[in-house]
């Protein structure tokens, strides 16, 4: 049976009530980081945080919960879109951290995730710097702005160099999984109990919720989320990292190998096959791009 993970708010009084029921049964309790306890069996694992977050994951969450839980409050499972998502913001006061990609629509070099972790005097910092969405930004901006911004703030970066990639992807939709598993091993190696995480939406956020579901955290999705300074951070850093790997790859293969998917990336990938071969494509091209074929239609 497949593994399914329930969230729930637990009043805080009624935490010490919960945790005597589990301990005068047959579970087994675990250290957790953060956590007020966390126990083992009948199929699951639940832990309790100290914010009132139950997370109970295993073959039937549900039936834990029906048995163990009294006054549990079910989380939603996504967040009502809104009608203008650029207008949200983040609460104040609080820790926020931010999460973007670059690569995703390049035929050569690296799927880029980047993760940035703001304090909220740090967030206020950057409102009123150049910081924003990279896409806005040229290549020697964002290589300037993102070595300083390296330096500065907490951050942390995920990448899929390109063997990785085509080794990892098998089907039409699996970007959306490795994306999802980029994002989310960034934010584990910044968030702290209690932060606010924002992604950039780029799918089902019930992707990203799921692999996150065991932290103490607030996970929101919003699309053009990079109008919140630590996304827009996370942008520019996520951009320079692919910049340079470009680069690298570039000077390693001899050819100056193009941004983005259209006429000058095939004209660079002909040239870096007759090079070296179709066979060495794999360590510097994302292969299932239609690029690849039309490389095998012009017989390389």
């Amino acid at each position: 049976m497949a593994q399914e993970t329930l969230v729930l708010r637990v009043d805080p009084a009624r935490a010490a009530a919960l945790r005597a029921r589990l301990s005068a049964s047959t579970f087994d309790f675990r250290p957790v980081p953060h956590a007020l306890f966390s126990v083992k069996g009948a199929g699951v694992v639940a832990t309790l945080y100290a914010s009132g977050k139950l997370v109970v994951q295993g073959e039937n969450p549900e039936r834990f919960v029906e048995q163990w839980v009294e006054g549990g409050v079910r989380q939603p499972a996504k967040q009502a879109p809104r009608e203008s998502p650029a207008s949200k913001s983040t609460p104040s006061g609080v820790a926020l951290v931010g999460s973007d990609e670059c690569g995703k629509g390049d035929y050569f070099g690296p799927l880029v995730v980047c993760a940035v972790r703001l304090e909220p005097a740090q967030t206020e910092e950057l409102r009123r710097s150049e910081v924003r969405d990279s896409k806005t930004l040229s290549d020697e901006a964002c290589r300037r702005l993102g070595a300083a911004l390296r330096s500065r703030y907490e951050h942390a970066i995920e990448a899929l160099e390109p063997p990785d990639y085509n080794s990892i992807y098998k089907r039409p939709g699996q970007l959306n999984q490795m994306l999802a598993d980029l994002h989310a091993r960034a934010i584990r190696r910044l968030a702290h109990p209690g932060d606010h995480a924002l992604v950039d939406k780029f799918a089902d956020e019930r992707l990203i919720a799921s692999r996150l579901a065991d932290l103490d955290l607030h996970l929101e999705q919003r699309v053009r989320a990079e109008s919140e300074p630590a996304v827009a951070a996370a942008s520019v850093i996520a951009r320079e990292h692919f910049l340079e790997a470009m680069k690298r790859l570039s000077d390693e293969a001899g050819v100056t190998l193009a941004k983005g998917a259209g006429d000058p990336t095939d004209r660079a990938a002909r040239e870096y096959v007759r090079l070296h071969g179709f066979g060495g494509l794999s360590k510097v091209a994302k292969l299932h791009f239609k690029n690849t074929q039309k490389l095998q239609q012009r017989g390389f």
